[in-house]
């Protein structure tokens, strides 16, 4: 995934309110930017932090500009936009990176299922027969010890996906939770059980029933963000 424009450096000042945040530009000018991120953002929205934005040039915009990469305290790149995971999931299957997601004809996103009318991100199919692959894309952005960790803040949402998966797999179908790691300096992935202690128990209990756990982690720079290899997920 490339940025269709150079990003603009800034200094956060402040994040609030989930979606807010307001950042100075190097000209001096504070503004408040979109933050397309629900989790905490442990480690990646501190004061002071240096962080590059995407500018809509629309400015009808309410908030003309898109949070996109934070560099942490040790000078760590990581992507926060959690709406570019789906796409660089979808970028790493159809170029053949994400190995184990070979060998279906189609890609579907946002497809309603389970009893819970949710919207699966990803489903893959070989000309609509069974079975189906749904994979649900989770985006990482948290590390503790160079090891990269999911979720950053308590989450019910994460768990009842947890359970869909398993309903998908139950009825037959392949199940799969990808792990989309944006960020360079780490080795492996881990459930943040100190955080989320029930995703945790949610996770394992999906993996004993059959659901797949894959972590792939991308390579972050300025102009773009790429899924460039897999992780160990321990459990």
């Amino acid at each position: 995934m490339v940025f269709s424009q150079p990003l603009i450096d800034a200094t956060l000042v402040r994040r609030y309110k989930r979606f807010l945040a307001d950042v100075r530009f190097s000209t001096g000018e504070v503004t408040t930017i979109h933050t397309p991120n629900t989790g905490s953002m442990l480690g990646c929205a501190d004061p002071g932090n240096r962080i590059w934005v995407s500018d809509s040039q629309k400015p009808a915009r309410r908030y003309r500009h898109t949070w996109e990469i934070s560099e942490t305290t040790d000078g760590v790149l990581v992507g926060v936009n959690t709406a570019l995971a789906n796409r660089l999931v979808r970028e790493a299957i159809e170029s053949g990176i994400a190995a184990e997601l070979q060998g279906y004809d189609r890609i579907r996103p946002e497809i309603r299922y389970g009893e819970r009318n949710s919207r699966i991100d990803l489903l893959l199919d070989r000309n609509g027969r069974p079975p189906l692959c749904f994979v649900e894309v989770k985006n990482v952005t948290a590390a503790v010890n160079n090891i990269a960790i999911f979720p950053d803040a308590k989450s019910l949402r994460a768990v009842k996906h947890m359970e869909e998966l398993m309903a998908m797999r139950r009825q037959g179908h392949r199940a799969v939770v990808f792990f989309c790691v944006q960020r360079n300096d780490v080795r492996e992935f881990r459930p943040a059980d100190g955080i989320d202690p029930r995703y945790g128990a949610a996770l394992r209990e999906a993996i004993h029933s059959g659901v797949e756990a894959l972590a792939y982690q991308a390579h972050v720079t300025h102009t773009g963000i790429h899924l460039m290899r897999r992780l160990p997920v321990l459990v």
